[in-house]
């Protein structure tokens, strides 16, 4: 099986691309530099060229706030680079797995979100994420989606690294405590990536650590793991006024990946332990 993965230079990207060929599986990382998504006929060229059996579409533009400025660019990337990618899929065969967002769902209540649930994206980025959605579904059959939130890994930048920074010049930190979700390690999100692509079992899937938190709760159990004396003070989402809006409800139902017979990530808080060995392992010479 030849896999080809996207956004090789980003967190999930980096880490899928590791994760497979630890596998010895066939795989190519590619970066926007040479597979430019906002080129559609760049995109076919390449795919036509490498020929893979399976696609595993991580890149992304991720700047949500800045997308409000820049929703064309967004929606060139998300929507149009992701129609050229399903496109090419199509013509070739291949197998699709497009890597969307809880920023899908409007983000209120506080019932986890199903898969199948009412879709209303309250900023450009959400917008531009279920527009890449609704074409990998009009375009293929053979397709995963799997949705994910509040990522990290080692490959980029992330809110554990920028907590720790902040950590070293601050006693305490605001953080607001009324969004809700689940923070997701893409080690741990590369393993089931390359288990799905595997199968034949397409369909949309939610897939983040397990259990829920505030961003409060998360940095204070990052502060807590790393050992800091930095405190947590809890603040609302109106202490810090963004240009997109942010949802309040994060929460997203694993349950598919139940019936699909897939295996639920390790805890969020586990998670993060392991991530922070991880992190002061590669400062180490």
């Amino acid at each position: 099986m030849k896999i080809l993965v996207t956004g090789v230079t980003g967190q999930l990207g980096h880490d899928c691309v590791k994760e497979l060929e630890d596998r010895g599986i066939e795989v190519r990382g590619v970066s926007s530099r040479d597979f430019p998504l906002t080129e559609p006929d760049a995109v076919r060229r390449f795919m036509l060229s490498y020929r893979p059996d399976a696609v595993i579409h991580c890149a992304a533009y991720t700047a949500v706030d800045r997308a409000e400025e820049e929703e064309a660019r967004c929606m060139a990337v998300n929507a149009g680079g992701t129609r050229a990618l399903a496109e090419s899929c199509r013509e070739l065969g291949a197998k699709l797995l497009y890597i969307s967002t809880d920023y899908v769902f409007p983000g209120d209540g506080e019932k986890p979100y199903e898969v199948n649930d009412e879709k209303g994206p309250q900023n450009v980025y959400g917008r531009s994420k279920l527009a890449g959605e609704q074409a990998v579904q009009e375009l293929l059959d053979a397709y995963f989606i799997v949705r994910i939130s509040w990522v990290f890994g080692l490959n980029g930048r992330n809110f554990i690294r920028t907590m720790l920074q902040l950590s070293e010049t601050h006693d305490v930190l605001t953080v607001v405590d009324d969004q809700i979700g689940s923070p997701t390690y893409t080690r741990d999100l590369a393993v089931l990536l390359a288990d799905m692509i595997q199968t034949d079992a397409y369909g949309v899937y939610h897939a983040t650590n397990e259990g829920f938190c505030s961003w409060a709760e998360f940095a204070a159990e990052i502060f807590r793991q790393a050992g800091c004396g930095t405190s947590v003070k809890p603040v609302s989402s109106s202490a810090y006024p963004t240009k997109a809006v942010r949802p309040k409800n994060s929460r997203l139902s694993k349950r598919s990946l139940d019936e699909a017979g897939f295996l639920r990530l390790p805890r969020w808080q586990d998670a993060v332990g392991r991530y922070l060995i991880e992190l002061d392992t590669i400062k180490k010479p």
